[in-house]
């Protein structure tokens, strides 16, 4: 078995936005000659996701809706009492994207079959970015042989 470690740049540019990058991992995948095997693909940010699901257009619409409606910003949540977090320097208040981020998860394995990501006939690899727009890093991590 073979590993490979990768990091995939993704600029976002809006506060909420959901971006495929089913085709950049599929190309790490195939530039590592994986025929058989998993990949792992995780956020390295606390106020993003990584996501299986379908691209949509009118349910990743729902999908920001529906995490907006469940947690709100400006509720009065204490990590966003920055005096008594220490008032860091340039600390965002964005405590519903940190448990926005919780309940999606942040990362999700894939399987690599015949050298390519073993996803259902409507699903898709998304970051989900819920405190943009800011440049993000996915880690992509790939195992086979």
């Amino acid at each position: 078995m073979r590993a490979h470690a990768h990091l995939l740049d993704v600029a976002t540019e809006a506060p909420v936005q959901v971006v495929d990058i089913t085709a950049r991992v599929q190309e790490l995948v195939a530039g590592d000659e994986v025929r058989e095997g998993v990949v792992v693909v995780s956020s390295r940010h606390t106020t993003t996701a990584i996501a299986v699901n379908e691209p949509e257009t009118g349910l990743l619409e729902d999908l920001a809706a529906t995490l907006a409606r469940l947690v709100p910003a400006g509720q009065g949540y204490r990590h966003d009492d920055l005096a008594a977090r220490g008032n860091p320097p340039g600390e965002p208040m964005n405590a519903h994207a940190h448990l926005q981020a919780l309940l999606l998860g942040s990362s999700e394995a894939v399987p690599v079959v015949e050298g390519r990501l073993a996803l259902g006939t409507y699903q898709a690899l998304f970051l989900v970015e819920l405190d943009g727009p800011r440049s993000r890093q996915v880690s992509v991590m790939v195992l086979g042989a």
